[in-house]
């Protein structure tokens, strides 16, 4: 079954790299996670309630046939992939949640929090105000 699989196969696993996230726990995780999500090539997703910054970046070693260039010498993480959890075989994934645009993350954290998360724009320029309605009232007496 493998080898039909990999005579059709489009190198999909071999086109991306996810890392673990710990998992946000407060504005400033969020507002990192719409900082990755600014950057071309790079999705954010939850799967079975963990999080994972992806990469799409092309593997060195994938050819053009898109058979892997390296195979009697590829990584460990490489031989344990079965032709089952193929993505080629699988279609799409079941993501709990895909952030793709950094909009997303803004909308899913104010559906988790009932609040809008405080952009840093935002938040410097409250700090201003405040800062200059003390800086105001000493002067004045106020």
């Amino acid at each position: 079954m493998g080898s039909l699989l990999c005579d059709h196969c489009l190198a999909a696993c071999c086109r991306y790299t996810p890392l673990p996230l710990e998992k946000p726990t407060k504005a400033r995780d969020y507002d990192d996670i719409r900082w990755y999500l600014m950057h071309q090539g790079i999705s954010v997703f939850v799967e079975e309630g963990d999080w994972y910054v992806q990469f799409q970046t092309r593997c060195k070693n994938l050819g053009a046939d898109n058979r892997c260039g390296i195979y009697e010498s590829r990584p460990e993480i490489c031989r344990e992939y079965e032709p089952g959890e193929c993505d080629y075989a699988g279609g799409t994934y079941e993501y709990d949640n895909l952030f793709t645009h950094p909009q997303q993350i803004d909308e899913y954290y104010l559906q988790k929090t009932g609040r809008k998360l405080k952009l840093a724009g935002e938040r410097e320029s409250r700090q201003r105000v405040r800062r200059s309605k003390r800086y105001v009232s000493l002067v004045l007496g106020a």
